[in-house]
């Protein structure tokens, strides 16, 4: 009883802090925006990413974090998704939304929230696949999609995907994925396991 006492106790205080519950909060709204409707909005990315770095400077972790460490959150959470929306694998609205965890973040708590969602989307994928029947489909536009970053990296040329519609898998809405993902690092963090 004790242990369950502490670990609402610690959870508790994950939401109760400004900085890891209005991302929090954020996250759900997005993720709810983009299961229903598969856009995420730029006002909830943009007020949201705001929020992030006005906070992160009026209230520092510690003295030498601040803006300046959020700024640094926010763009390695826009380069880590970057690519993928060059190749069309993930939407705009899903990069900013890792942005905008970013700009809360900061580094290098991004870049493990980051592969947190990748893990987490990679799951939802197959799962898609699966129940749509799919997964050949998937795994060959897998396949071509690392042929080709790889070619456009050792050939320095702007990669050109063009996936008909007959070979898409389906859409999924990413922003789920982030959500838990990024909530996930935060709670697994919080406990102490990261």
């Amino acid at each position: 009883m004790q242990a369950f006492q502490s670990l609402l106790e610690l959870l508790g205080m994950l939401v109760m802090d400004p900085r890891t519950g209005v991302l929090i909060a954020l996250l759900v709204v997005a993720s709810i925006c983009d299961f229903r409707f598969y856009r995420i909005p730029n006002w909830l990315t943009a007020s949201g990413t705001a929020f992030g770095l006005i906070y992160n400077t009026m209230v520092p972790i510690s003295l030498h974090i601040g803006v300046l460490w959020a700024f640094e959150g926010l763009l390695l959470g826009l380069l880590m998704t970057l690519p993928l929306y060059v190749l069309k694998v993930m939407g705009a609205g899903d990069v900013k939304l890792m942005a905008m965890v970013g700009a809360f973040l900061g580094v290098p708590a991004i870049f493990y929230a980051a592969i947190s969602t990748f893990i987490v989307g990679g799951i939802f994928a197959l799962g898609f696949a699966l129940f749509h029947r799919a997964l050949g489909r998937m795994l060959g536009n897998v396949k071509n999609i690392a042929q080709t970053m790889m070619l456009s990296a050792i050939g320095g040329i702007k990669p050109e995907i063009r996936l008909e519609a007959s070979q898409s898998v389906g859409k999924l809405p990413y922003g789920i994925s982030i959500g838990i993902g990024a909530t996930g690092y935060m709670v697994a963090r919080q406990l102490g396991y990261l």
